[in-house]
């Protein structure tokens, strides 16, 4: 059986690192899932003032900076965030990110514990050729579920990547044995034959 009825996937678009600068998230997107439910969707824009991104810095922020300057800080969001994330496991596909974000702008709150989709997949799939959210989604055929609810998005729109970190951990879980993998396994999944993969 499934170990984890509800959890809530979160994901961060960021300007990138700019020597100078911080590292600033300009949306974020909340999936709360629950199995058999359908999931419920929160998502923001988040203030960035007029400073450099990244040059590779994915996502649409060159067409909304002007959006972005009038935008919420994150601090603003307290009220959803907590509302949507709070009591539940947290879910994102490399969590260094959405928890340094969280840790930056709101050090305070507590959130977790955290399951990394990345770690997961290296360790369930650990010779594929790529990790990357957006591959696996292709991989596994699951990105039509993830614009069935999203019509129009694309990778590096944080509702889009939140949505697809949590189908991409349903998929994992409804695997063959991962059907009753504890949650400590969840917690801290072993990667060592995924490094063993990238030695050869």
């Amino acid at each position: 059986m499934n170990p984890l009825r509800t959890f809530c996937a979160i994901d961060f678009e960021t300007t990138g690192s700019v020597e100078g600068y911080p590292v600033e998230p300009w949306q974020v997107g909340v999936v709360v899932w629950t199995l058999g439910d359908e999931p419920i969707l929160w998502e923001s824009l988040l203030r960035v003032g007029p400073r450099p991104f990244h040059p590779r810095a994915p996502g649409r922020h060159t067409k909304i900076r002007r959006e972005l300057e009038q935008s919420p800080q994150l601090t603003e969001c307290l009220e959803p965030l907590r509302a949507h994330c709070t009591g539940r496991p947290m879910v994102a596909h490399n969590t260094a990110t959405e928890q340094g974000c969280l840790r930056r702008d709101v050090p305070m709150e507590s959130f977790g514990p955290w399951i990394d989709t990345l770690k997961l997949a290296r360790m369930a799939w650990p010779n594929l050729e790529s990790h990357t959210l957006e591959s696996l989604l292709d991989t596994f055929g699951l990105a039509e579920r993830v614009e069935r609810h999203l019509p129009g998005r694309e990778a590096h729109d944080a509702l889009y990547d939140a949505l697809g970190s949590a189908i991409l951990l349903d998929h994992l879980l409804s695997s063959p044995g991962w059907l009753e993998a504890p949650l400590d396994v969840l917690l801290h999944p072993d990667q060592q034959a995924f490094y063993r993969a990238r030695k050869k």
